[in-house]
């Protein structure tokens, strides 16, 4: 009998900061679905598959904004006149390298907001 996915997933930056979102959030980025789906390592134990997954080339300050982005996402998912999400200047060049490695998880249109 196969195990039923957990609706939470943990995220782990490469400083160790841990978070915990719903995994329905995760998946709007696509590199996070991929490594959350069952059938892309079957190795693996699904227990580690459906708890943790490590963002190496995130920090923690960079991967809670990102977690942030993912539950914006979902929230604003159908929504029209979208308010602008408040990104530190000095995380965008972070966070567009976290968002290409995410797969487009955080678009760059989202930059706009503070010229970059």
């Amino acid at each position: 009998m196969a195990k039923t996915p957990s609706e939470y997933v943990t995220l782990v930056s490469s400083d160790g900061f841990e978070f915990v979102i719903r995994r329905q959030s995760a998946y709007v980025a696509g590199t996070i679905k991929r490594m959350l789906d069952p059938a892309s390592e079957p190795q693996r134990a699904p227990y580690l598959r459906d708890v943790h997954q490590l963002i190496e080339c995130s920090s923690g300050v960079v991967l809670e904004k990102v977690c942030e982005y993912l539950y914006y996402n979902e929230k604003h998912r159908n929504a029209k006149d979208v308010p602008d999400m408040d990104i530190p200047p000095e995380l965008c060049l972070e966070l567009l390298m976290a968002a290409d490695y995410l797969n487009g998880g955080v678009p760059s249109s989202v930059f706009e907001q503070n010229g970059r």
